[in-house]
């Protein structure tokens, strides 16, 4: 089981490292430019990366070896979560790359840890995936009611809970507790219709098809909602389009000149890509 753990534990590493290098991607940090960001470029997340990645096989282990409520496993979880955050912020010098990415595979890999325990078979099943994504839900379900309550006594609010504050916007901990809804019901399926042909420019369309329909926080909080609508319209016409492979990266270029200059990042996005990479190696279609 422990060089079953280290190979999930790898894919995890490798997921994030394929999300940030496919490219080109509109307002994001990829291979060619750093999007809409002035603080971060390519070896930024690559440092990130490297120090994230010795947690991974420790969120999986601590979710194997529990045997105490789902609760509790998110709360030792979150507890190496923050030490592995420390780490992150250190390598990047205080740059927040993965601060998400880094909860939502803290939850997931702990998810499967527990599941593991029960059902050793590999590669996943579509069946596994919602088993793991159904106690990443009981796991975190106490979280808005936890996290989000009395936050006019907290001194220092993240993104997150400001805009719970303004707009009701549960975020990344209301994606988790209702089990990763954009992931299971959005991209998932989507991927696992090119399943074994999945590949860089798919990749990229597969983004902008997660764009059209998520909540993107990140977007949100730089431009409001009207700023995340836009988009959503923008990349659904993108989608539409249904253009040949040229035409894509070309159109792709275009718009990532145009979110850069109105200082907007698909970061939500970018996160569940990397989740959606994750799974679709977990089932052996990529």
């Amino acid at each position: 089981m422990i060089s079953q753990l280290q190979h999930i534990a790898t894919l995890a590493q490798t997921a994030l490292i394929y999300e940030v290098a496919i490219s080109p991607k509109p307002g994001l940090v990829d291979r060619y430019t750093n999007g809409a960001h002035d603080d971060m470029d390519f070896f930024t997340f690559i440092k990130s990366i490297q120090a994230l990645s010795p947690y991974f096989y420790r969120y999986l282990e601590e979710g194997y070896l529990h045997n105490d409520s789902l609760k509790a496993l998110f709360e030792k979880e979150r507890t190496i979560g923050s030490v592995a955050e420390k780490a992150m912020l250190t390598a990047t010098e205080q740059i927040n790359t993965h601060k998400g990415a880094n909860f939502s595979f803290a939850v997931l890999l702990g998810a499967i840890g527990y599941h593991l325990k029960t059902n050793a078979s590999f590669p996943f099943t579509t069946q596994d995936t919602d088993a793991v994504l159904t106690i990443a839900s009981e796991m975190t379900s106490h979280l808005i009611d936890q996290d989000l309550t009395n936050l006019s006594e907290k001194n220092v609010l993240s993104n997150g809970e400001k805009l719970f504050i303004k707009k009701g916007i549960t975020g990344v901990r209301g994606e988790a507790a209702n089990g990763y809804p954009a992931l299971k019901n959005v991209l998932l399926p989507y991927m696992r219709k090119k399943a074994h042909s999945i590949d860089e420019l798919f990749l990229l369309r597969s983004l902008i098809f997660l764009m059209t329909q998520l909540e993107d926080t990140n977007i949100i909080h730089r431009g409001g909602v009207s700023a995340l609508e836009k988009i959503q319209e923008e990349t659904r016409q993108i989608h539409e389009q249904n253009l040949s492979s040229d035409q894509f990266v070309h159109e792709l270029k275009e718009y990532d000149l145009l979110l850069t200059e109105r200082h907007l990042s698909p970061g939500g996005a970018a996160d569940l890509l990397s989740l959606g990479i994750f799974f679709a190696m977990l089932e052996g279609i990529f």
